[in-house]
């Protein structure tokens, strides 16, 4: 396995663990340094990208209410019935649109699928892709033009 693609399997996997810890997060409420300790110690994030991993698990909690309000002007039906795995997914996905210009936005819509599909329910795939979308196209202008 080349550099790259190592690159790729780390950071696919910081993105799995996150969107778990996140999830943990959102309906525990526990402090994140104990979700960061059982994560570091108990999930395997060692295998990943670890510095990538806390910097969606330390970024995205106080930017909640800001990345919602970006992707949910998206989501046309059942805004009060997103599921806690669709939300942490999008969360994510918004703020690596927002925050991370390096990672093309394909790669970030991807990477939100693959997770729709292992973690989602059975169409949750199609509804994270018709959110990110057009937020795209609102994030990332020029690079979606070009």
């Amino acid at each position: 396995m080349n550099d790259k693609a190592r690159f790729v399997k780390k950071r696919r996997h910081a993105r799995d663990k996150a969107m778990q810890a996140l999830y943990q997060w959102q309906l525990s409420g526990e402090d994140l340094d104990w979700i960061r300790d059982h994560y570091l110690q108990e999930q395997g994030i060692a295998s990943g990208d670890e510095a990538y991993f806390l910097e969606l698990l330390y970024q995205i909690p106080p930017r909640v209410d800001a990345l919602d309000r970006r992707y949910r002007k998206y989501v046309t039906n059942f805004v009060d019935h997103l599921d806690p795995i669709e939300t942490n997914i999008l969360r994510i996905a918004t703020y690596e649109l927002e925050n991370h210009l390096e990672i093309p936005y394909r790669v970030v819509i991807n990477e939100a699928i693959n997770l729709a599909k292992t973690y989602g329910a059975d169409d949750s795939h199609k509804f994270i892709n018709g959110v990110l979308d057009p937020l795209c196209e609102e994030l990332r202008k020029v690079e979606v033009a070009g």
